[in-house]
């Protein structure tokens, strides 16, 4: 297919303006890579590598459409957010995906979904200092671990539910015993943060669905959930100091 002005907006009724195309064919490159990881990781049974890529292009130009850098976040930065978020939409469509690659598209989400507030946070206040910028990283990355393995865990395996040959049953003890710790430290979380985790993670609702029925829009229901990780991931460590 040829990106073309005119071919991108075949459904459009007007063609899109050159910043939007010149931010489309600048980061071209984000597509290849990021449908080359997301189908390394669900693997090659599950979806084509041409379908991950159409899905992304289709997620960049959006990208380019909506980006507003007043937001003070890079465009490649919001692209690349962007362009997972169509591919997992895309394969989720497919519909009668293994229950595996469902709990990995929504630990690859929320982990976007966090590092998209974190983002537009750092943005709009940047660390003052080394040490401040140090402590914010060391959060981000605990808090996206945090996500990644609620995600990817939260129904616990079992021999009967897909679980690798090469789990043992120490391993898949130890992931039980790490959710159920989890769980414990969501259900001391205050009652909106509590349900939108428990909703999400463990009521099989999307991020939106479950802050919809909070009565948040999206960009509230992603900073509720980011600060949710980040007190569970606190606790995981043993910190179980004030909330900032």
């Amino acid at each position: 297919m040829v990106w073309s002005g005119t071919a991108v907006n075949a459904r459009r009724a007007a063609p899109d303006p050159p910043d939007v195309l010149a931010h489309f064919h600048a980061e071209l490159d984000l597509v290849d890579l990021n449908a080359r990881q997301l189908w390394r990781r669900l693997g090659s049974s599950t979806v084509t590598l041409d379908d991950l890529k159409s899905f992304g292009r289709e997620g960049l130009l959006q990208a380019a459409r909506t980006f507003d850098e007043s937001r003070g976040v890079p465009f490649r930065r919001w692209a690349n957010l962007r362009i997972r978020g169509a591919m997992i939409d895309g394969v989720r469509k497919w519909g009668s995906l293994p229950r595996r690659v469902y709990r990995e598209l929504r630990g690859i989400e929320s982990a976007d979904r966090l590092q998209e507030v974190f983002d537009e946070e750092d943005a709009a206040h940047p660390a003052q200092t080394p040490e401040a910028a140090d402590a914010r990283l060391t959060t981000y990355l605990a808090g996206v671990a945090t996500a990644i393995a609620l995600g990817t865990l939260a129904a616990p395996l079992t021999r009967s539910d897909e679980a690798p040959e090469s789990a043992s049953p120490e391993e898949i003890v130890s992931k039980a015993e790490l959710v159920a710790r989890i769980r414990e430290i969501i259900g001391r979380l205050p009652e909106p943060e509590r349900v939108l985790l428990e909703g999400h993670y463990f009521g099989e609702q999307t991020l939106d669905q479950a802050a919809a029925s909070l009565g948040l829009s999206k960009s509230w229901g992603s900073r509720l959930h980011a600060r949710a990780i980040e007190t569970v991931a606190r606790e995981l460590r043993g910190g179980r100091g004030q909330r900032e």
